[in-house]
């Protein structure tokens, strides 16, 4: 039976009794294809089944959490290839969430928040969030944005032969690594990304506009201050004491890389 969403979204859903807590799965067809896997965590029915039917027709599996808890356990069973996180749910906060799983996996998150949770939103990135949306949101726009996301993956696990060496500083898009006096450091792909753009242009200041263009992809619809996150991040991985090399902020405009400050 389906009951019409009185929110104002005009999407038919299901009966959703018995649903709140539960874990369901969809993994028809996933052992006979290499089909890109999602989590989606939300605490909202109506969240898994419209997007679930999305995703069905581009041909992805996915399964759902409907809490934290369970969101960190399938983080770890499933060994997704990309997870929407919504920020806030019951047993432990997307944030949270985020941060317990970016202790052992580097899996891209896209967090899904609504109006008003600015600083959740920011602490997300902050914790190494690939992106966010805000609710309501357009289906498709989520569609595209994890086909991008999922675009730039695939890039990273495919050798591109380029590497930039300056000193003890090495950034390498081969297998997307870094390292610093010979020890490798631990960067998200995107960190990794943002970092080799600005050493491979040295001295050239970059907009925020810029870099959301060049790093992203698509046209983003957030604030410009996902790239201030991703750069505070960078930044404390490369303490002043290890290297001579850093990304400089040009105040009112952007960032370029240089000696450190």
């Amino acid at each position: 039976m389906y009951n019409y969403d009185k929110s104002g979204s005009g999407i038919a859903r299901p009966e959703t009794s018995g649903y709140n807590e539960i874990v369901k799965r969809k993994d028809v067809g996933r052992a006979m294809a290499k089909a890109p896997h999602i989590l989606i965590c939300d605490d909202q029915p109506i969240i898994h089944e419209t997007v679930g039917v999305y995703l069905d027709n581009e041909g992805f599996t996915h399964a759902s959490a409907y809490n934290g808890t369970d969101a960190l356990k399938l983080a770890q069973e499933e060994s997704p290839d990309l997870i929407l996180l919504d920020v806030m749910m019951p047993g432990m906060s997307g944030v949270d969430v985020c941060r317990e799983i970016r202790k052992t996996s580097s899996v891209p998150i896209i967090m899904l928040t609504a109006k008003g949770e600015e600083i959740d939103r920011v602490l997300g990135l902050e914790f190494g969030a690939d992106d966010y949306i805000v609710k309501p949101f357009s289906t498709r726009e989520l569609i595209a944005r994890i086909k991008a996301v999922l675009r730039r993956t695939t890039a990273a696990s495919e050798p591109s032969g380029q590497t930039i060496r300056i000193d003890e500083l090495e950034i390498s898009l081969s297998n997307y690594e870094v390292r610093i006096g010979g020890k490798v450091v631990d960067f998200t792909p995107k960190e990794v990304e943002i970092l080799y753009l600005l050493a491979s242009n040295p001295g050239r200041v970059f907009d925020r506009e810029q870099i959301l263009s060049k790093i992203w992809g698509y046209d983003y619809f957030g604030d410009t201050r996902a790239v201030d996150t991703q750069i505070k991040r960078i930044r404390q991985k490369m303490p002043a004491g290890e290297t001579k090399w850093g990304i400089r902020t040009v105040y009112g405009v952007g960032y370029k890389f240089g000696a450190a400050e």
